[in-house]
């Protein structure tokens, strides 16, 4: 079976300089089908700012063909051994908004879900560089709005030049991401996102982009300090 997983790890710069320069690929670690890696950005941090691009913390999304070649990735490749150290977690894929030339074989939807259970949501963007300071203006404002929104227990962005940008961020549960994006969440400035979403729609940031749902199925390790970091409700 399918399964995405989503890593955070402190690294040495070298480790993470090479990881963005050249991503695991399938033929380094066998049952990949794609990965990519990204420097940590913390959202909502000024444009011009050591937090805009952490490079010594590494995040990484991956789609693999099953489980065993995700452990095999942690136990015996380089990069996967620093990963190891770090957290990441397991994922469910369910639904997509868009699609990437990367992951062309997702299904626009796969399963179903109950509102109450626990979501994690990823987006993936490649910057028409031209749109990066319409983009910040635009964005910024939604990266608070998500960062410190209650119904998230971990919310964070990421960067890989000169194109790359993610947002990774784990919800209490469905209904309350989808009150967000929808702008009806009980928060000062709720409507940012939607906002945002229109301005995009009227004249697009990306070359691609794509948001994905999925379930989380176990985490594992610990990030700064803390664990748990998915709800309690997922398995």
């Amino acid at each position: 079976m399918t399964v995405h997983t989503f890593h955070l790890a402190e690294v040495p710069r070298s480790v993470s300089a090479r990881a963005l320069m050249s991503p695991p690929s399938a033929t380094a670690a066998p049952g990949l089908d794609h990965g990519e890696c990204m420097a940590l950005m913390r959202l909502g941090a000024p444009t011009l700012s050591p937090d805009r691009m952490q490079l010594r913390r590494l995040a990484v999304f991956a789609q693999w063909r099953d489980e065993d070649a995700v452990d095999r990735f942690l136990t015996a490749d380089p990069l996967g051994r620093h990963l190891s150290q770090g957290w990441h977690v397991r994922l469910e894929y369910l639904r997509r908004w868009s699609t990437l030339a990367a992951l062309p074989g997702l299904p626009a939807r796969a399963g179903a879900w109950e509102q109450d259970e626990p979501v994690v949501a990823f987006t993936l963007a490649r910057m028409r560089l031209r749109e990066v300071p319409r983009f910040l203006r635009w964005g910024k404002p939604v990266e608070r709005l998500v960062r410190d929104h209650p119904g998230t227990t971990l919310a964070l962005a990421a960067f890989r030049p000169p194109r790359t940008i993610a947002t990774f961020s784990v919800w209490r549960t469905v209904r309350e991401m989808e009150e967000m994006v929808r702008g009806r969440s009980a928060v000062p400035g709720a409507d940012r996102h939607a906002s945002a979403m229109a301005e995009r729609g009227r004249r697009d940031f990306h070359h691609e982009f794509a948001t994905y749902r999925f379930r989380p199925l176990s985490e594992h390790g610990v990030w700064r300090g803390r664990t748990r970091i998915v709800p309690t409700g997922a398995s």
